[in-house]
């Protein structure tokens, strides 16, 4: 029964292999659940018995992939360790690293910023799928940046609310123009500079 089990772990990971090389070649409209299953040898049906719709798949791929990005990132900021604002800079610089040495991670983030039409039906399908995701990503940016103003590092009129999202959207503005090659600044000083920038403007005066 365990080695049933993990065919079948093997099989949905071939799965998501398969649909992330054919998102990322052809885009996610044109890809067909029969395209997916032809390159693993696969039958379209073995993949809907995994999957649903192309929604389910991409939340999974999502999902996969910021799971391992945790991991990863708990290797380098550990729980409980007190984070200040060259943490949050280098999680990021991290995170531009594994698209520039990690092939399917490049992939990945290709097909998500270049590839993927994001139409609000699925967005609606996908948004609840990936919401713990979600959750981390934000929480742990804002979590440190609520923290460095409780500790007085952050002025205290700072909405961090706000302030997380604006590193957020600055972030993604970066990795898309990045990827789409519209800027030829290095994209490491570029995430350097902006976030240090908006730090800037809210540290407490005489804080470093």
């Amino acid at each position: 029964m365990r080695r049933t089990k993990e065919d079948a772990e093997q099989t949905r990971l071939n799965i998501l292999t398969s649909a992330m090389n054919i998102f990322y070649e052809k885009g996610y409209s044109k890809t067909t659940f029969d395209e997916i299953a032809k390159r693993i040898n696969l039958t379209k049906g073995a993949v809907y018995w995994y999957f649903r719709n192309k929604p389910d798949i991409v939340a999974a791929l999502i999902n996969e992939n910021a799971k391992k990005y945790i991991a990863e990132q708990r290797k380098i900021i550990p729980e409980g360790k007190v984070v200040d604002f060259d943490d949050i800079i280098n999680m990021h610089l991290y995170t531009n690293k594994r698209i520039c040495s990690d092939v399917n991670f490049y992939k990945f983030t290709f097909f998500v910023f270049c590839q993927m039409e994001w139409s609000e039906i699925v967005l609606t399908k996908i948004r609840p799928l990936i919401e713990e995701t979600k959750k981390f990503s934000r929480s742990f940016v804002y979590d440190s940046l609520l923290q460095m103003q409780k500790d007085g590092k952050i002025k205290k009129d700072v909405d961090i609310h706000i302030i997380t999202d604006i590193l957020s959207c600055t972030y993604t503005g970066i990795i898309e123009s990045f990827m789409t090659k519209r800027v030829n600044s290095d994209v490491d000083d570029l995430v350097k500079e902006s976030f240090n920038f908006i730090f800037y403007s809210i540290k407490e005066e005489n804080k470093q």
